[in-house]
């Protein structure tokens, strides 16, 4: 039998960014050889093999993600056994502009402060 399919890294909710790559490996605690494993993405089958790989993620990739292991006791192979992991989730959020803000927010007052000086030196020289 096959039992506590793991996945890792955790913990089970994940945050990342458009274009960030994402490794999911997949285990189990007790298994015997051979084990098989089976992506779910949002339920769906996805993808085979103990390691999943999301190279340049975008908001399709958010969602969640299990694996299940599985192996066949026995040598007429009747006998399978499951194991499913605990939901693991995947959020892709685009990056925040909050250093364009400050920059813009920074340039502006500049100019202000620059503005008011041509002000100031303007009146003291027409005096």
């Amino acid at each position: 039998p096959v039992a506590n399919a793991t996945i890792t890294p955790g913990p089970l909710s994940h945050q990342v960014h458009p274009g960030d790559p994402v490794t999911l490996r997949c285990s189990v605690q007790v298994g015997s050889a051979p084990v098989t494993f089976t992506w779910l993405h949002n339920g769906q089958e996805v993808a085979w093999g103990p390691i999943l790989e999301l190279g340049n993620v975008d908001v399709g990739h958010s969602g969640t993600y299990q694996c299940v292991a599985t192996n066949q006791l026995g040598q007429d192979g009747h006998r399978v056994f499951r194991a499913l992991s605990p939901e693991l989730a995947l959020e892709v959020t685009p990056q925040g502009h909050g250093g364009t803000v400050a920059a813009g927010v920074a340039g502006a007052l500049l100019f202000l402060l620059l503005l008011v000086a041509v002000i100031v030196a303007w009146h003291w020289w027409h005096r």
